[in-house]
């Protein structure tokens, strides 16, 4: 039988973590009296912990507690007994149960993406449902101390920055971490006093994998032989690191918001925001002496990249530091026509002095194609095309004009001269066209350079063809061929206006 002094012992230490706990949840996280939350339960038992825990502050919380687990599927029995655990828990403590199952081995297959990745996003999808159909105001899980500075070691070791640095955060969109300053071994003597049982998950013990050595081996091995408190240690650098990330990221939506633009073609941003080459090199070689004429910080300049990138891209797909440097190298040394293609569905481009930030298709560039079949309208009436954010229209008028009527706006074609097809369609790579007033035929493409058009703005260049042929294209005379001459009696008048 325990002595008295055990039990007093046993009494104070669960005192411990349950106050420390309750005055987080209040101060940290806000906690209020009524408010449903999810408790993310795998069966482990950092999550079991967690639930007990809340368990014990619930009448003094005023919370209503709820019991939410998903299974992976990706250990299979093992997997369908941990969901039986965990749901006998909620009966044992007549707790709300709710649970989603998923292949997600399958699903990563599929979307070609990293396992645990795969795993992740799909279990954070799940908490997201329940809160987005009202079952639970938001979700706690029970990462640890330990779990953070794990985290922190890992993204050490395969390099990181700030935002690496920072680890895990305390508050996800609807999922919070309220023991992320509670040690692993303090939890599961909780539950041993406790005497409630957990699930072990055997695969957290396999040092083939990089988690489990730094678990097992590394942070040992540190606290043994360097600094027993290198877990408290790292946790303060990740918070430290997620303060300083948070300004700079603020800095960086303010930079991103004067500089860029919003364009059909993508976003664009004048390359004066990046460093030059040369200030690239000196902050590099010495951080601590800035360059006075550079637009922005180099770090404030990488994260800009590194927004612009997340913003446009279009499926799974991380820009790594490698892709970050050739973005601002472009910026510092391109010419107007280089193109980057880079992880994520994203093309940047420089246009003259722009960057231009876009989804591109299937690594190839993406250019608005269109083909349009015109029927000309009667004499007098006019016919309304769009296309490219511009509106192109066609007006049917006698020839030679007369009155108020004006050719100044617009180009003329000779309605008798025109066949069917006729077509608006898209720039075509070797399209020619003879303009009124030149001796022979250019192809498109030189005359749009010669107008100082950019490759891109070249694949997507309205011209109206006539049985094939090019009669008229945006911003050049039209085909000698036809043009209206004196023996005219019938003219097209183009003209264009924006949409935008």
């Amino acid at each position: 039988m325990p002595s008295k002094k055990h039990k007093n012992n046993l009494a104070q230490r669960r005192s411990e973590v349950a106050e420390a706990l309750k005055q987080t949840l209040r101060e940290k996280f806000g906690v209020a009296p009524g408010e449903r939350i999810g408790i993310g339960v795998s069966g482990g038992a950092d999550s079991v912990a967690l639930l007990v825990l809340l368990l014990e502050l619930r009448e003094e919380l005023g919370i209503v507690p709820c019991v939410v687990h998903f299974n992976h599927k990706l250990r299979k029995r093992a997997s369908d007994a941990d969901e039986k655990f965990v749901a006998k828990l909620a009966v044992r403590y007549d707790l709300e149960f709710f649970s989603e199952r998923q292949d997600v081995l399958a699903k990563a297959k599929r979307e070609r993406t990293n396992l645990e990745d795969a795993a992740r996003r799909s279990r954070y999808a799940f908490f997201e449902r329940l809160v987005s159909t009202g079952r639970v105001k938001r979700v706690a899980v029970a990462h640890t101390a330990d779990d953070q500075a794990e985290t922190v070691l890992a993204h050490i070791l395969r390099s990181t920055g700030l935002a690496g640095l920072g680890g895990i955060h305390p508050v996800a969109g609807c999922v919070f971490r309220p023991l992320l300053e509670v040690r692993r071994a303090n939890l599961r003597r909780y539950l041993r006093d406790k005497q409630q049982p957990w699930r072990e998950d055997a695969s957290n013990k396999d040092v083939t994998r990089t988690r489990a050595r730094i678990r097992f081996r590394l942070l040992p091995m540190l606290e043994k032989e360097f600094q027993p408190a290198v877990v408290e240690h790292l946790c303060q650098l990740a918070e430290l690191a997620r303060e300083d990330n948070q300004y700079l990221e603020m800095e960086t939506h303010k930079r991103v918001k004067e500089s860029s633009g919003e364009t059909q073609d993508g976003i664009a941003v004048s390359i004066s925001v990046f460093p030059t080459a040369r200030s690239i090199h000196r902050l590099k070689v010495s951080p601590s002496t800035p360059d006075p004429g550079m637009a922005a910080p180099l770090a404030i300049a990488k994260r800009l990249v590194r927004h612009l990138l997340k913003k446009v891209k279009t499926h799974v797909g991380e820009s790594g530091a490698k892709h970050v440097e050739a973005v601002l190298q472009l910026a510092a040394r391109g010419h107007s026509g280089n193109v980057l293609q880079l992880p994520g569905g994203v093309e940047v481009r420089r246009e003259r002095d722009t960057l231009v930030f876009r989804a591109g298709r299937k690594g190839k560039i993406a250019t608005p194609e269109f083909a349009l079949a015109v029927s000309l309208p009667a004499t007098g009436d006019a016919l309304r095309l769009d296309a490219l954010s511009r509106i192109l229209h066609l007006r049917v008028i006698d020839w030679p004009p007369e009155g108020r009527e004006t050719t100044r706006s617009g180009a003329v074609l000779d309605r008798v001269c025109l066949r069917s097809p006729l077509v608006l369609r898209h720039w075509r790579s070797g399209d020619a066209i003879r303009p009124v007033g030149r001796q022979k035929r250019h192809t498109l493409a030189r005359l749009l350079n010669e107008l100082g058009r950019t490759r891109w703005e070249k694949q997507s260049w309205p011209v109206l063809t006539s049985g094939g042929k090019v009669a008229w294209a945006l911003g050049l005379p039209v085909d000698e061929e036809f043009a209206v001459s004196e023996g005219s009696r019938v003219g097209v008048v183009i003209t264009e206006e924006s949409s935008t």
